[in-house]
């Protein structure tokens, strides 16, 4: 017997939409890289992008355990002498672009390449309840059901 290995033309993809309001940060990132990635479906193979595309909404409202709100410190670089800079998870969720702690939480949880790359094209998160993309029909996961931890009040 033959070990299958999936073609572009076996591949198909599902549109998923995940609500954000009260999950836990990192249980929501997980389980949306596994969707993107693909390795959900039976038939996963690691060299093609198997994954769903997933919408996102409420990114703004998705929670964080312990003190992560106010401890949790990302740095980046701006690239001149001296130029390092750090905003903490509760400024980047109040601030301009909260979507983004979800989906660099997301990308993290991916391996790093080609592929990951073009998985991340796969994904949508959105601030508010509204999104442009009901024509697609997507179905609702609800990860709030899926585990009690996943959700804090």
């Amino acid at each position: 017997m033959k070990t299958f290995s999936a073609t572009p033309a076996d591949i198909d993809k599902k549109w998923i939409l995940i609500d954000a309001e009260g999950v836990v940060l990192g249980r929501l990132a997980s389980i949306v890289a596994m969707r993107l990635r693909g390795k959900h479906k039976p038939s996963f193979t690691p060299s093609q992008d198997m994954g769903d595309n997933v919408i996102i909404i409420n990114a703004e409202k998705v929670q964080l355990t312990g003190k992560k709100r106010t401890d949790k410190i990302h740095y980046w670089h701006t690239g001149y002498p001296g130029g390092i800079k750090s905003r903490t998870a509760g400024q980047i969720l109040e601030g301009k672009f909260p979507e983004r702690l979800l989906t660099k939480a997301i990308q993290r949880m991916l391996p790093g390449g080609k592929l990951s790359r073009q998985q991340m094209t796969n994904l949508r998160v959105y601030v508010g309840a509204e999104h442009p993309h009901e024509a697609q029909a997507p179905e609702v996961l609800d990860v709030k059901s899926m585990n009690k931890k996943n959700t804090r009040s």
